[in-house]
Formats: structure tokens, sequence, C-alpha cells
């Protein structure tokens, strides 16, 4: 019997490490970039690192990763000048871009529409807002330079917070115990194809403080909550423009009407705030916008957005 529980125990062994190394010769999960906070406070991708980011557990999607030596994915580094015209892209995951190879990524398809542009893409997967205006008031000499700013914003994400602070819950990715365990390929492989997502709610549960479930809301109980919600959330817009300040020459929102609360339409447009809308353009679209299994762009996504930027510097430059 002995002998039989110890085969089994090398046999299992032998296996996890077969598995291991599977999953690491056809890169069947993403590879993780450092991040860190740098001296002027901004939490960003530590630079100068390459790897493939894997979305599925079939590698429905695969592309290819290059942070920059600024600490963002894309394919050419910044040097903003007088001499040139630049665009810089400022937002979270959709504007990073790693659901698409960095060498074909949307800022680089906005170049190929507009010749002799330089385009600088700053995104990191969580920023809102706060970590935007942030982040272009810490480099403010060379966002300065760059003549024109593209702010992505999704408004129930974008406008949880009125002030900025280092989101400690991303920092703590970059503790030891995570560094070790993202590591084991194998167990990152599994977590993200949901294959730990019952034991780990098991866990949850047993650990939970929370002895009932939280009662339903009425439909009226919804809809006030819905608007105390956009209310706060217009104010911290309110009070981040104020902290921040706005340059309405030079910055432009990127967002989706459809998605976005009437409350803060009204509000941009009663004060002159010059957004993109590509709403219309999606739903008109024959190919799906969107990747099939995330709710970020796809190619097709990333070309009509592309589309609607480099047009619409077209027309400020023909004003």
């Amino acid at each position: 019997m002995k002998k039989l529980f110890f085969k089994i125990f090398i046999y299992s062994i032998l296996i996890l490490l077969a598995l291991e190394v599977y999953i690491r010769v056809f890169h069947l999960t993403k590879d993780y970039p450092v991040r860190y906070v740098d001296e002027f406070g901004v939490e960003k991708w530590l630079p100068n690192q390459d790897g493939f980011s894997v979305t599925g557990n079939r590698r429905q999607n695969f592309s290819e990763y290059h942070i920059n030596n600024f600490g963002y994915n894309s394919y050419r580094e910044y040097n903003p000048s007088k001499d040139k015209i630049e665009i810089a892209l400022v937002g979270d995951s959709f504007i990073e871009g790693f659901h698409q190879n960095y060498y074909n990524s949307l800022g680089k398809k906005i170049e190929d529409r507009l010749e002799g542009k330089e385009v600088y893409e700053f995104g990191y997967a969580g920023y809102d807002l706060a970590d935007q205006l942030h982040l272009i008031s810490q480099y403010k000499e060379q966002f300065a330079l760059i003549d024109y700013v593209i702010l992505g914003i999704k408004f129930e994400n974008d406008l949880t917070r009125g002030e900025y602070n280092i989101v400690q819950k991303r920092m703590v990715l970059e503790s030891p115990l995570y560094k070790a365990i993202r590591q084991i390929k194998l167990f990152v492989y599994l977590n993200n194809i949901g294959v730990l997502d019952a034991p780990k709610g098991l866990v949850s549960k047993l650990f939970s403080n929370e002895k009932k479930e939280t009662p339903k809301l009425t439909k009226l109980e919804e809809d006030k909550r819905r608007k105390e919600s956009e209310t706060k959330y217009l104010d911290n817009f309110k009070s981040l423009i104020n902290t921040y300040g706005f340059d309405k020459t030079r910055f432009v929102f990127l967002l989706d009407s459809e998605e976005t609360p009437e409350i803060f339409l009204n509000h941009l447009n009663e004060n002159n705030y010059k957004y993109i809308d590509f709403s219309e353009a999606f739903k008109k679209s024959k190919k799906p916008p969107i990747l099939i299994y995330d709710m970020h762009w796809n190619n097709n996504g990333r070309s009509i957005i592309a589309e609607l930027i480099a047009n619409y510097i077209k027309e400020m430059k023909s004003i």
C-alpha cells in the first residue's frame, strides 16, 4: 500500500510538471508585466518589458505586448516636441491594448491614417479619470508639447472617486506572494479558465461574515440609487476638473453615448467639453466591434475608433 501511495505521489508530481512545461511551451496563459509607482506617484508598468497576452482557455486571443521606456504598451518611444504634431491617448485597458499586437495598436492605426503624426499611448488597465488627470499633471511639461489629448472615459467606471490616490488593490499584485504564484503557470492557467472559481467561492463563504443575502430592491429603489450614483459621479467629475483643470482647446473625451447617462452628456454639452462618440459607428458596423468572449474592442473595433479619432484631428486642423 505504501508503494502504491508513493507511486501515485510521484506520478502526480510528474504530471503537474509536464502540464507546467506544456503551458509554458505553447503560451497557454498570459505573461504579467511588473507594475510600479514612479517618483511622481504615477502607477504604470515597469519600463522595457516584453511578453504575450492570452485570453480564453484555447488561446482565443494571443497578442504580443511591449512596454516602452516610459512605462506603457507601445511600438514607439515618446519624444514630444514643438516641431511635430503629436496625439496622446490616455485611458484604461481599452487604450492599453493588450488584446492586440503592440505593432498593430490603436495608436499605430491612427498614425496610418494621419501621415507624419505621432501617437503616444498612455493606457493602463484600471485607470480612471483621476489616474488620467494625475498622470497629465505630473508630466505637464511633456503633455504641454502634445497637440491633442484623447481621454477614454466610461461613466460608470471612471468617476467613482473625486480625488487621486494610489490604488493599493492593484499594487498588492506586486507583493512577493502574488509574484511567486504568477511563476506557476499551471496555477495561473487554471485560475484564468475558471477551474478555481468554485474552491475560491467556497473559501470566501466560509470566511465571510455575511449571514443574510442582500435584499432585492424594487424598481423605484433601483432608480433612486441610480440617480444618486449619477449625481455623485458627476460631482466627482467636477471635483477632478477643479483640482487638475482641463484644457478644452486640446483635450477631448472618447465615449459611448449609449452607455453614458443623459445627466453627464448634458453637462459636457452645456460646458463645451468636446467628445468623440463611437456609439453610432459601432452600431453601423457590419462586423462585431468587440471580442466575442470579452467586452474589449477587437481589431475591427479599434479600426473604427482609429478612423473616428483621425477624422476628428483632420476637422480640428481645418478649423
